[in-house]
């Protein structure tokens, strides 16, 4: 009767461990600022709830609004992780100490540009997908006002465009802003504003997030859409008549990226969640989502329908100089003062 009472003692004692420990997990909330499009972000904090237990509150905030949401909670932080997004934010929240550093070791199985990312801030964030950015547009409406298609970014100063042409707030937006800074690094800061001052004309509607100007122009809103070319294929995968252009001065890119909030009061699981996003299973998520981004860990499938850099003509962008905070806030200004402001 003694052995019997101890082994009972001993499973029950196993259980209520058993049971502690998924509770601790069910009880942990980590909280997500997602930058990538709604499908992804909820595959993603559903997939990892059910793996782990942990459950996932998300935020859907462009690039440019969730560095802003983190920067403002600075002193009392209310997020956990930042996930996705333009690398160049990223970047930036690095350097105004508002992420904490983290070597995950799923780090030697990423492709060098994601490495270099991570290098580059201190660790304190690291790639997460490579986006290409274009101009995508609705091939109907095109047709139907007998425009050329738009094969390079100075077509989209043409008078031809007027009121037919989105791109968003590049101080909402990761996309706009590597867009400035694309255009800056391929035709000079002075040139660059020019075309911008032109294309504001054209333009009508800044929207809030990357993704706006293309599903507009998919839902037949406006014609011509400043965009990554992945946003595009997703669209046309969804049935509407888009396509997409590597304009043909050349065209910048992003390094997507994940990071982990300075002052995150779960920094555990947080940490556990970077490991997770950096593997093959959770990086496929974007994919089955309709996502077309190249993913950073060498394992994981690529659909045959992203974009394929090695076919386009890409510069060398330059992240330590637009991934600074100063570069981007005086280019920011400038937009603000000379684009933004101008008349139509």
């Amino acid at each position: 009767m003694r052995v019997f009472a101890r082994s009972c003692a001993a499973t029950f004692a196993v259980a209520i461990g058993s049971l502690a420990l998924a509770t601790a997990a069910s009880a942990q909330q980590l909280n997500v600022i997602c930058s990538v499009q709604a499908e992804w972000c909820t595959a993603v904090a559903n997939e990892f709830q059910r793996e782990t237990g942990i459950k996932v509150a998300l935020t859907l905030k462009g690039s440019g609004e969730s560095m802003a949401q983190i920067a403002a909670e600075k002193a009392n932080p209310k997020l956990d992780v930042w996930f996705g997004g333009t690398g160049d934010p990223h970047l930036q929240a690095a350097e105004q100490d508002l992420t904490l550093a983290y070597k995950s070791p799923l780090l030697e199985a990423l492709h060098p540009w994601a490495k270099k990312q991570a290098e580059q801030s201190g660790y304190r964030t690291v790639g997460l997908y490579l986006g290409v950015l274009g101009i995508g547009y609705n091939t109907e409406l095109l047709s139907k006002k007998k425009l050329a298609v738009p094969a390079c970014w100075r077509d989209l100063g043409k008078p031809q465009y007027a009121g037919d042409v989105q791109m968003a707030n590049p101080n909402a937006s990761g996309t706009a802003y590597t867009a400035i800074a694309t255009l800056v690094q391929l035709f000079g800061e002075e040139e660059a504003f020019k075309l911008l001052k032109e294309m504001h004309k054209n333009i009508s509607s800044y929207a809030r997030q990357g993704v706006g100007p293309i599903k507009a122009a998919a839902r037949g809103e406006n014609i011509v859409a400043v965009a990554f070319i992945h946003d595009v294929i997703t669209e046309a995968q969804a049935g509407f008549p888009v396509k997409s252009v590597a304009p043909c001065e050349g065209t910048g890119y992003e390094i997507g990226s994940i990071s982990i909030v300075k002052g995150s009061r779960n920094v555990d699981a947080a940490k556990k969640f970077v490991d997770w996003a950096l593997t093959p299973a959770a990086q496929k998520l974007g994919q089955d989502s309709k996502q077309f981004q190249l993913p950073s860990n060498v394992g994981t499938p690529v659909s045959p329908l992203s974009p394929k850099p090695a076919e386009i003509k890409l510069i060398d962008y330059n992240f330590a100089k637009y991934g600074a905070s100063a570069e981007r806030k005086r280019l920011l200004e400038r937009w603000d003062r000379d684009v933004a402001g101008a008349a139509r």
